[in-house]
């Protein structure tokens, strides 16, 4: 019997195998494009553009580096491509990835390890590492949650647990088109490239 397809063609002209990715079939110019037209939170947040994975990996750099500032630029790169799988496999809200069981955390793991040898970085970072980025990443959902999604702080501080209030008054959602992202997120990583 024969299998079934398990690529995805890209932009770039690069056949994605998903389920055994490469590096070689990674290119930075998909990773940003898909996830500057993936919408975090389903879709559901306040404003004329959707709120893109893209622009959430941005906002979890600024906050990692603010909070790690003697971070070496390896550990800024892994902050900004830690959601980069979701150029291919969508962006899943945390009840749903659990519905879905171990086998989406399995793909996951697999294109993430791709996309960090791809860009020079280990394939699994350290957990120290992965502990700070994920601290960034639910300081990003509290604020997403509270500032575009409709959340009341309270149920903010519930989910994402409280966070520290010098930084939420500091950080501001923007909102903007996808291709304005997009040239965003690849000029960071090139910056983060050329300082490695």
């Amino acid at each position: 019997m024969k299998q079934p397809r398990a690529w995805q063609r890209m932009l770039s002209g690069r056949r994605l195998d998903l389920l055994d990715p490469t590096p070689m079939d990674i290119e930075i110019a998909d990773i940003a494009h898909g996830l500057a037209f993936v919408a975090r939170w389903n879709g559901q947040t306040r404003g004329d553009f959707a709120y893109s994975v893209a622009e959430h990996s941005l906002l979890v750099t600024e906050i990692f580096s603010r909070q790690n500032p003697k971070a070496p630029v390896k550990w800024q790169l892994a902050a900004l491509l830690h959601d980069a799988p979701e150029y291919v496999i969508g962006d899943m809200i945390s009840p749903v990835k659990a519905a879905v069981g171990p086998g989406y955390g399995a793909l996951d793991d697999r294109l993430t390890a791709a996309i960090h040898l791809r860009f020079g970085l280990p394939a699994q970072i350290p957990v120290t590492i992965k502990r700070q980025i994920k601290k960034a990443d639910k300081l990003s959902a509290w604020l997403e949650a509270v500032q575009i999604a409709g959340f009341t702080q309270a149920e903010a501080d519930r989910l994402f647990g409280k966070q520290i209030a010098a930084l939420t008054q500091s950080l501001t959602i923007r909102l903007r088109p996808p291709a304005q992202v997009r040239d965003d997120f690849t000029a960071l990583h090139q910056r983060l490239m050329d300082a490695l």
